[in-house]
């Protein structure tokens, strides 16, 4: 009796464990996987790549907003906006990673400030859409929030580490060359 209990209880955690991970799936394709990785040591590679990848879902949520044969189009919109707000999300923690391990990153932090002034527009054009239905937009609302909101309090740290890592550059604090003695070398 205690062993059959045992059983249905580990195999409730076990069906729990597994129905929650299929609910989050990964926002990068095989490709972008792979991109990613042969980047790793490497930030003026890797950040445009993240950055590409959130602009790209930006442009796939416009396409699917824009087609009115989309189905399902409340959705497709939130799955876009949730894998956006995923990669904005893991370019800010390997931007974290970077500062920390003092690396050069100005070049690329450049044109993710640029990206968030674009990316904002995006998303707050979507949250002022007219002829979406209240039922439709109820469904992406929260998540479309998270996603502006993100954003939004990004812009102002990601000029704030550009003009400290200006400071940095010029008292030659700096790392240059990120995967030197790793092994890996830049493409």
């Amino acid at each position: 009796m205690k062993t059959s209990i045992g059983l249905t209880i580990a195999l409730l955690l076990v069906t729990a464990v597994s129905s929650s991970a299929q609910r989050h799936r990964d926002p990068l394709t095989p490709e972008e996987v792979t991109q990613i990785r042969d980047t790793s040591w490497e930030p003026k590679l890797r950040l445009p790549l993240y950055l590409q990848f959130a602009r790209d879902r930006l442009t796939k949520l416009e396409e699917v907003r824009n087609d009115p044969k989309t189905k399902d189009r409340a959705k497709q919109t939130h799955d876009l906006l949730d894998d956006f707000q995923l990669l904005y999300d893991e370019m800010n923690d390997n931007i974290e990673t970077y500062v920390d391990r003092h690396d050069d990153i100005r070049k690329p932090l450049k044109l993710i400030v640029d990206a968030d002034t674009e990316f904002q527009a995006k998303l707050r054009a979507l949250k002022d859409a007219a002829g979406v239905s209240r039922s439709e937009s109820d469904q992406y609302e929260f998540v479309l929030t998270n996603a502006i909101e993100t954003v939004d309090s990004s812009v102002d740290d990601h000029r704030k580490l550009l003009a400290d890592q200006e400071e940095q550059a010029k008292k030659k604090l700096l790392n240059k060359n990120p995967s030197k003695g790793t092994g890996v070398s830049p493409e």
